[in-house]
């Protein structure tokens, strides 16, 4: 289920499709959207500023500095998909999986982003 969220380019970067709800009380990951990673961003779809916030989710999600993460569609639009270079598809995976699992496991329906391995 959660390999249906990106395309695997075999170069050591993912496209990541994400459908974004802009102006929720905070940033997480809420499901899935399709064949899109549903997330809630808190800040308003002003001048980039719920790109930009969904652009550092997607990288602490994938464990990856936010320059690995570069928006290739959806800029004015709530569907998007983001390219993240230097991820490990395994571990993408593994880190998807959790965070979905987070967000149907929370009442509200809202996850967080996973930690990474020995982070607190």
């Amino acid at each position: 289920m959660v390999r249906e969220l990106f395309d695997d380019s075999g170069d050591g970067s993912v496209v990541l499709r994400v459908h974004v709800q802009p102006g929720a009380g905070r940033t997480a990951v809420a499901g899935t959207h399709g064949d899109a990673l549903k997330v809630r961003v808190a800040a308003p779809p002003e001048k980039g500023r719920a790109n930009e916030a969904c652009a550092t989710l997607v990288a602490d999600l994938a464990g990856v500095k936010p320059a690995a993460v570069e928006q290739t569609a959806g800029a004015t639009s709530r569907s998007k998909r983001f390219r993240v270079s230097g991820v490990e598809v395994d571990e993408l995976v593994r880190r998807l999986e959790l965070a979905l699992d987070e967000a149907g496991g929370n009442a509200r329906g809202r996850g967080s982003v996973p930690k990474s391995p020995g982070s607190r």
